[in-house]
């Protein structure tokens, strides 16, 4: 039996600011079955070409609309689901294709927080023990050492010690999520991945959580990526924001930078839709044509421009429909997939 300790870091990135995750080309194809001998008859392309960097003890938020990929991505990057293609580099490491025996030590130093934290938790089992399973899976302590270790960590995301014996119905949703924080945290992980941890809970509520979260970062030195589809929320806790659309990242940069000056078409449309809260100030919409495309039959090119405005004022360039857009340095540590917005992007 193992004593409980922190989980071992890579000497070279320790330092904060360090990459801690680097993904390269990811790509998960998800095949669509049908007929009689239930054969393969198309792909569902839910991430296809994903770069992203994490850097040790910020908040990465990703967002997109519904079905763009985001979760997918948060999952892949756990290898909670495999990979079609691409790499994944954790503290250095190559993980993509670890067997199960060389990838356990990792999963202690990467975790999640679920959108629904009551489907996420075992309705026989006291909060108590679901708090504490991980530790008894990677053999950590005996059972005293876990106890107190659950107790700490339960006064940390604010539950009282008696909350232990108790079940899953018996909290409110705010509750519940902090027990899905307190499971994630129990192995003193260096990344979570955070799957729209609070778009299930009313709003006042939403914001103790993610001030929780903030707090525990500081405390811990945690490294979040933050999956979210409301702007207000990822503005509030994220250092960078990487936005998704149709599998692929249409943009990179820093928070303030993407609030101040999007660049990408489809960037400008999603912050055009968030309120402003001032009645005195009007926001101008930018509303996109048409729906989304099926990731199942994905546009060639980029996969914006279907719904493009800069496309229809630049008079309808086909380059959009032929080439798939790079993420490309516009400036600053901006990235931006688009061929009108890169640094040799033609004058307008």
């Amino acid at each position: 039996m193992t004593a409980l300790a922190p989980p071992a870091r890579g000497p070279d990135t320790a330092a904060v600011g360090a990459p801690l995750v680097e993904v390269t080309g990811l790509v998960k194809h998800f095949p669509i079955k049908g007929g009689i001998l239930q054969r393969q008859v198309a792909t569902v392309k839910a991430v296809d070409g994903v770069d992203l960097l994490v850097r040790r003890g910020e908040t990465l938020g990703l967002v997109g609309e519904s079905g763009c990929g985001k979760t997918t991505v948060g999952r892949l990057l756990l290898r909670l689901i495999e990979p079609t293609a691409g790499t994944i580099r954790f503290d250095g490491v190559d993980i993509t294709h670890l067997p199960d025996r060389q990838l356990k030590p990792f999963r202690r130093r990467m975790q999640i927080v679920f959108q629904d934290p009551f489907a996420s938790l075992d309705p026989r089992a006291p909060i108590g023990d679901s708090i504490g399973e991980g530790l008894r899976i990677h053999g950590l302590g005996n059972a005293r050492e876990r106890a107190a270790r659950v107790k700490r960590i339960m006064d940390m995301v604010g539950l009282q010690q008696y909350h232990a014996r108790r079940y899953a119905h018996e909290f409110s949703g705010g509750q519940r999520q902090r027990i899905g924080i307190a499971r994630a945290l129990v192995l003193e992980p260096d990344l979570v991945v955070c799957d729209e941890p609070v778009s299930a809970l009313d709003v006042s509520i939403q914001a103790q959580v993610l001030n929780l979260l903030k707090d525990l970062q500081r405390e811990l030195g945690l490294t979040y990526l933050f999956i979210a589809h409301n702007m207000g929320v990822v503005e509030h806790i994220s250092d960078r924001v990487a936005v998704m659309y149709l599998g692929r990242v249409a943009e990179i940069t820093d928070r303030e930078r993407i609030f101040a000056e999007p660049r990408h078409p489809y960037t400008q449309a999603l912050l055009s839709a968030v309120p402003i809260p001032d009645p005195e100030l009007r926001r101008s919409r930018v509303i996109l044509g048409g729906d989304v495309p099926s990731p199942v039959n994905p546009p060639e090119g980029c996969r914006f421009h279907p719904r493009c405005p800069l496309r229809a004022e630049l008079g309808n360039p086909e380059r959009c429909s032929r080439e798939t857009p790079q993420l490309v340095d516009a400036g600053r540590d901006h990235l931006v997939a688009c061929h009108f917005r890169g640094p040799d992007a033609p004058a307008s």
